[in-house]
């Protein structure tokens, strides 16, 4: 190696390396989710494969700085069209740290070889061992230290919540209505993993919190089981269970069996499991859905009726009647008297990205962009079709279910919204099938929203963005 190749080696493995950790950080830091579930598995040929490929040919000829070139301008274009850029946490930072290091080694070793163009692949694969473990050892020391704290606050309540749908305004709800009466503190916006209930324990989690509230997401069999085992709820909310990440556990089964591990708390007092889970009541076991009755959702609220009483909020939505109404049973649970949660109820406010309501240049937006199942889409559409005026959908479609549920979708777009805009490639085909041509627009790229708004929309308008799949899907 000369020196402009040990500069090319140096600058080729750290950009490889970017590539991979922002992959990393989208997926969880799961290799396999990287490899065999990502939505745009091409990318991993255009940006890594053959720029390695084009490097080990191109080092043979000592022309590797072109390769290096090449694959750093084609980084930086794929990188300036990410809504979600790598972010450099502590994390990725001691992975760099040990790419460099190894970077720095494996040049020292090949130095002089024919063998060198090897010297970028090798560090990666070492730099991501060692990282693994780090990570590992450091993840110990986290859970201790949240275990202690939990351990120092023994008189605080835990509520779980889990669902396929719904288990964030779930949470939100709850935490809303008992803070009338409790010091509420929720786990933020959408943490629900492991690693993240543990970060919110160790960091936010105020020591004077009464109940707590903890939201439990999975991609996989033992998720939910390891953060209520650690956690431990007193009291435990199983939304409505669907097909939302279903090509993670195979069926549909393997969901609700998952969802259903939020049970295995062992001072677990009472249970709300929708009648979604098809489970069997028990004494502390309770299902709900059935006794909702009288439901209606419009433009300006939802009103429903449980139990002999009438409910009503600023929430948009059908599907919200469960949600709010399980919130209101937890609520119960917890001493709350009927006066007390209908007052709540009138100050509930939307979760946000979650059919939200915004009045702006003489346009109705409903910001429905954290919304990604199918039930929750559909709800949306039928909430726009109550509009008279003029409506307008942006959406990518549905991620991560069969084709037949965008077929759905698309099919019931067309029938409601005189304007489709689609974002992005994932299910444009679908899309184009199922919709009048002279109302589908494809959106190649997100920096170009304002203009399309400017250019397609008017006032008068109901706009609905309906489910947001960030740009790596």
């Amino acid at each position: 190696m000369n020196f402009l190749e040990i500069i090319s080696n140096i600058a080729f493995v750290l950009a490889l390396g970017y590539y991979f950790m922002t992959n990393m950080q989208w997926y969880s830091y799961k290799i396999d989710r990287v490899i065999f579930h990502h939505t745009k598995s091409w990318w991993h040929w255009v940006y890594f494969v053959a720029p390695l490929l084009a490097y080990f040919i191109l080092s043979k000829f000592h022309l590797s700085i072109i390769a290096t070139v090449i694959y750093i301008a084609m980084l930086y274009v794929w990188t300036k069209q990410l809504d979600k850029p790598l972010v450099f946490t502590g994390r990725v930072k001691r992975f760099f740290a040990s790419l460099i290091f190894f970077t720095l080694f494996t040049i020292m070793v090949f130095l002089g070889t024919k063998h060198s163009s090897f010297a970028v692949i090798i560090p990666l694969f070492f730099a991501y061992l060692v990282s693994a473990m780090m990570e590992k050892m450091l993840f110990r020391g986290f859970v201790l230290k949240a275990q202690k704290k939990l351990n120092s606050m023994p008189d605080m309540t835990v509520v779980g919540v889990t669902a396929s749908y719904g288990k964030t305004s779930i949470k939100n709800y709850i935490a809303h209505i008992l803070s009338a009466k409790y010091k509420v503190y929720a786990t933020p916006r959408s943490v629900n993993t492991f690693g993240g209930v543990l970060k919110d324990i160790n960091e936010d989690l105020p020591e004077d919190t009464e109940v707590y509230i903890v939201e439990m997401g999975a991609r996989g069999a033992g998720d939910i089981k390891e953060i209520s085992e650690f956690v431990n709820p007193h009291y435990a909310v199983v939304g409505k269970i669907g097909p939302a990440h279903i090509e993670y556990f195979g069926s549909l089964e393997n969901i609700r069996n998952t969802k259903m591990e939020i049970l295995s708390s062992n001072r677990l007092k009472e249970a709300w499991i929708h009648d979604s889970a098809m489970v069997k009541p028990e004494k502390h076991i309770h299902t709900f859905g059935k006794e909702i009755h009288n439901i209606q959702a419009t433009l300006d609220g939802l009103s429903f009726e449980m139990d002999g009483e009438k409910y009503q909020a600023n929430i948009l939505g059908s599907f919200n009647a469960m949600n709010i109404a399980v919130a209101i049973k937890v609520a119960k649970a917890l001493d709350m008297d009927e006066e007390s949660i209908k007052k709540q109820l009138k100050t509930l406010q939307p979760t946000p990205h979650r059919l939200q309501r915004m009045d702006a240049g003489g346009k109705i937006i409903i910001d429905d962009s954290f919304n990604g199942n199918i039930d929750g889409m559909l709800e949306g559409f039928n909430l726009a079709s109550t509009y008279e005026g003029r409506k307008v959908l942006i959406t990518p479609g549905l991620v991560e279910v069969d084709d037949e549920f965008n077929i759905q979708v698309a099919k019931r777009a067309n029938e409601v919204f005189d304007l489709v805009v689609v974002t992005g490639d994932l299910n444009y085909n679908i899309f184009k099938e199922h919709i009048d041509s002279d109302k589908l627009i494809k959106l190649e790229s997100k920096d170009k929203m304002q203009d399309m708004l400017i250019e397609h929309t008017k006032a008068g308008d109901l706009i609905l963005f309906a489910n947001d799949a960030p740009s790596f899907i």
